[in-house]
């Protein structure tokens, strides 16, 4: 599996890119999935504001916005490129104080958050949103990222 990190900030995440790293791979793991490809983008809240914007025509901030090269979950994620993940470091170091947690959990939660949405998981539904939000627990906990 590969997995792109891109700081477009200026922000030195050398150690929490390791770590998020690890625990997308632990969570691919958790899910029997061997061989995929994306990319996590780590922008500030302007660029996320203007993402929102454009392709959601949502005219304001967000803490992750995840692009899925294909949309469709029947899908195999297998070998294939899934997408891009954007997170807004300011909704990370903000999200991370107003929860009461560290940056590293807030971090992690995003790039998991947006690794579930690219596999074709979602919060649409109270079902789906109890699927998807008991992994990304599931997936932080047995990777030591606690609140």
């Amino acid at each position: 599996m590969k997995i792109g990190l891109f700081n477009e900030t200026n922000e030195d995440l050398t150690s929490e890119f390791k770590i998020l790293k690890d625990v997308l791979k632990k969570g691919l793991k958790k899910l029997n999935i061997d061989k995929c490809e994306f990319n996590i983008i780590v922008v500030n809240n302007d660029y996320i504001h203007e993402l929102n914007k454009n392709y959601r025509g949502i005219d304001r901030e967000t803490d992750v916005i995840s692009f899925a090269l294909e949309d469709d979950k029947t899908f195999n994620p297998e070998g294939r490129v899934l997408g891009d993940i954007y997170i807004s470091i300011d909704k990370a170091y903000s999200q991370a104080l107003e929860y009461g947690h560290s940056f590293l959990r807030e971090f992690c939660f995003l790039g998991v958050h947006g690794m579930l949405h690219l596999l074709g998981y979602d919060h649409m539904t109270k079902d789906d949103e109890k699927i998807m939000f008991s992994l990304q627990e599931e997936i932080l906990e047995e990777s030591g990222i606690v609140r």
